[in-house]
């Protein structure tokens, strides 16, 4: 009886070392647990960073440039620090305890903000005119509450989507289908999140207060980790495969102690194991690939190799240990396209929100709405087009291409990154209209020019439409090419695209800030935008992405897919 209950040390089952669990667990039984844990984190997450900019700037005492690049700094962090929990995961963790215990410290970082944010002497102290007085250590708890998220999300994002995925067996032809469209459903659970935090817990941010604002994320936060732990008996667990950096730092040394030994036509002479399962612990064998040749240097066996009978593991590498750095550095071209397009998508959580706020926030005589709840219009535009991409588009694309997906990833990709560049058009075009407006009837001093916010839902919904294409992609783009044992390192790869978008962005904020005052002008993003030229920095991204689309182009038609080898039956 309890060979036929067999679980790993985290509570999950084991099924590859016991198949009769196979048909009890994983697939879209386990799949609800972990979306529902997503919905509610990225709840979480949202419910800080959507409104967070209008937060540093009436509550902080900071100005717009400031704000908003202290709002892409942190959200920039939060893409980084999944390097930390991937490694944790693929190395020693795995991707169920490296989720649980990062939780933690989530919830944590969460219950830190929230009381920086209500509790008396902890609260910015605000007067009658709006204005806010902050001492040093209300500012310093509020950024260790900040930062305490960050770290935490850093253990969460780069393993969920893998976890997800790993409910789905690689070799049964009827759940790799089904992997696909989790892929979808997981963006879709974000963008439920997402739309639930740009409009209930923006307006009760400006309404009823940031305290409640950042509680309810705080206990949304609460019941991810909840949903999480509800599934633990229905998961299939990967086993950690050890240090992936330490086997990528193998093969580069073993391959520079043999540069001068030449590699064989022969692929097949090169060392790997004979066993049917790699050397790789929760790996599959690698195909040899003609490519980045170099490398193969550390599969050549040599007389020098072996150490008291044993072979020296940084002198002599497997086939598939040299293909695993070997799909690493083909990915990076890729990865790197995915650095603008991040930029791009992180102006709705900044400049897009200013741009709001000058603007007339009616709704109907007697409500506004807050100008960061427009980013609803983003989520919305995802929860529509996920579900018409996954029922409609596909079906339609796979009678035409005949592929099994309906596009290649990177076709998807690339769909995305041209759409992107019509959103930064969109967006340019409209802060061009509205500063006609502002000149034409001497709007200047204006807090709301009357030009109606709703103008903004096009830029938004573009961007929507852009996100079910390239970033759904790039997730299932990562997982697939990803070696078996650093799938959690791959998925934080494509996550430190949106990190370094966002510091590209704060980047480009300074640069043209610093350029376009330089003579005494107030530049193109001033504190009051209607002395701007904010459509100059919209077409500079639009530029950019144009750019980025062709060196997308030259990268993706020479890239080469993973080969893996499936084990015989």
């Amino acid at each position: 009886m309890a060979e036929d209950n067999k679980f790993v040390k985290d509570g999950t089952v084991d099924y590859k070392n016991n198949p009769a669990n196979k048909e009890q667990t994983g697939t879209w039984r386990a799949c609800p647990y972990i979306l529902g844990n997503e919905c509610c984190e990225r709840l979480a997450y949202y419910g800080i960073n959507t409104n967070l900019v209008n937060y540093l700037k009436f509550q902080m005492n900071e100005s717009s440039v400031v704000a908003v690049n202290n709002v892409t700094n942190w959200s920039g962090t939060c893409y980084v620090t999944p390097l930390l929990g991937a490694f944790l995961a693929d190395a020693y963790l795995g991707r169920y305890w490296t989720i649980a215990a990062f939780s933690i410290i989530y919830v944590f970082g969460m219950t830190v903000l929230t009381l920086s944010a209500s509790v008396h002497g902890l609260k910015p102290l605000c007067d009658d005119n709006n204005s806010c007085h902050l001492k040093g250590i209300q500012i310093g708890i509020f950024y260790l509450g900040l930062y305490l998220i960050a770290l935490g999300t850093g253990g969460i994002k780069p393993c969920v989507s893998s976890f997800g995925a790993d409910q789905f067996d690689d070799s049964d032809e009827t759940e790799k289908k089904k992997k696909s469209s989790f892929f979808n459903w997981f963006y879709f659970s974000i963008n439920i999140g997402a739309l639930v935090a740009s409009t209930v817990l923006v307006w009760i941010q400006i309404n009823v207060g940031w305290g409640w604002g950042f509680g309810i994320p705080a206990v949304a936060m609460a019941i991810a980790v909840v949903s999480f732990f509800s599934g633990t008996k229905l998961y299939r667990n990967q086993k950690p495969g050890g240090s992936p950096f330490t086997r990528i730092f193998q093969v580069i040394i073993a391959s520079f102690r043999k540069f001068k030994v030449k590699v064989p036509r022969d692929s097949s002479v090169l060392f790997e194991t004979n066993d049917e399962e790699s050397a790789v612990q929760g790996s599959r064998k690698l195909d040899h690939t003609e490519q980045l040749s170099f490398f193969d240097k550390a599969a050549v066996e040599t007389q020098s190799d072996t150490i008291k009978g044993s072979v020296n593991p940084w002198s002599l590498c497997t086939v598939t240990q040299v293909e695993e750095l070997k799909s690493i550095i083909r990915l990076l071209p890729i990865w790197a396209t995915g650095i603008i397009f991040s930029s791009v998508y992180s102006q709705m959580g900044t400049l897009f929100v200013l741009q709001g706020n000058t603007m007339d926030l009616h709704m109907t005589n007697s409500f506004e709405i807050p100008s960061a709840s427009l980013s609803l219009f983003d989520t919305i535009s995802v929860i529509f087009w996920v579900p018409v991409y996954d029922c409609v588009i596909v079906p339609l694309a796979r009678r035409i291409t005949g592929h099994r997906n309906g596009f290649t990833q990177l076709q998807r990709i690339a769909v995305g990154l041209v759409i992107s560049i019509f959103a930064m058009l969109i967006a340019g075009t409209l802060e061009m209209v509205r500063l006609r407006n502002v000149r034409q009837h001497n709007y200047y001093e204006m807090k709301h020019i009357p030009m109606s916010i709703f103008w903004q839902v096009p830029q938004y919904f573009v961007i929507g439409c852009a996100e079910v294409f390239t970033f759904i992609g790039q997730l299932e783009f990562f997982y697939e090419q990803a070696p078996d044992a650093m799938r959690s390192l791959c998925s934080a790869l494509s996550l430190i695209t949106t990190a370094l978008g966002n510091y590209l962005s704060t980047l480009l904020v300074n640069i043209v800030t610093d350029m376009s005052t330089r003579k005494g002008g107030l530049g193109w993003i001033p504190d009051n935008l209607n002395y701007g030229h904010l459509h100059y920095f919209f077409w500079l991204l639009a530029v950019l992405s144009v750019l980025n689309f062709g060196f997308f182009l030259f990268v993706a038609k020479f890239y080469t897919y993973k080969k893996a080898i499936a084990p015989s039956s």
